[in-house]
């Protein structure tokens, strides 16, 4: 079966070429044209990601993904023209799961969709759990768990702290979990795993519980007790 995927833009043109371009690579398309009507969509037709415009009249993308991180963890791709480090690391603090600037090739939008999709599809198939400490990842349920605690995750959340369980004590680089997580390099300037890693921190120690995700200076990352 095809993956449904949601294009979200008040500019037409846009909706038009990308639902044309996409539907030409497989996949199932349907377009809103401004955010009420796409979280109107999401729960009509569960689609199985989303193409995000940012700038909107009446509901920008970034409220959009909020309300719609709030509801799930369907996979977002946010597409908007502003392209500071700024910008971007605002958009994926809304929990989106990947940002691109237009204006951009069409074939670089078709391989962040896949991506994610991929992504998505690892995450959930394997029927298993992962334990570290008082903290459970259960692969199949899409869920986590600490000390009896339910935590939600988005996307990028729950394939972060799977590397991370994936590997305890294990000393991660930082090139090493942007290739596991994101699947292509990052600009440079982009601190979007350091916004991550803070994400999962907060999740992790709500309640203040121990820390368990431990930056190791000048390397990367290390989950340990």
């Amino acid at each position: 079966m095809c993956a449904k995927i949601l294009v979200v833009d008040d500019d037409q043109k846009i909706t038009t070429m990308m639902r044309r371009g996409l539907t030409f690579e497989g996949f199932d398309v349907d377009a809103a044209n401004n955010g009420r009507e796409c979280l109107m969509k999401v729960l009509e037709n569960s689609p199985d990601l989303v193409i995000l415009d940012v700038m909107m009249p009446d509901m920008d993308g970034l409220e959009v993904c909020r309300r719609l991180r709030k509801d799930g963890n369907i996979p977002i791709l946010m597409v908007t023209g502003r392209d500071s480090v700024t910008d971007r690391v605002e958009g994926l603090e809304t929990g989106a799961d990947d940002y691109l600037i237009k204006p951009f090739a069409f074939e670089e939008l078709v391989a962040r969709v896949k991506a994610l999709l991929r992504r998505t599809e690892t995450a959930g198939n394997p029927a298993d759990t992962l334990h570290f400490a008082d903290l459970t990842l259960d692969l199949a349920a899409y869920s986590a768990i600490r000390n009896n605690r339910p935590i939600e995750l988005s996307t990028t959340e729950f394939n972060l702290l799977k590397l991370f369980m994936q590997n305890p004590k294990r000393v991660l680089s930082r090139d090493l979990i942007m290739e596991k997580v994101w699947g292509y390099d990052f600009q440079v300037e982009s601190n979007v795993l350091e916004v991550y890693v803070g994400y999962l921190r907060h999740k992790l120690e709500l309640h203040s519980e121990p820390r368990l995700i431990h930056t190791v200076r000048g390397t990367g990352y290390v989950l340990r007790e």
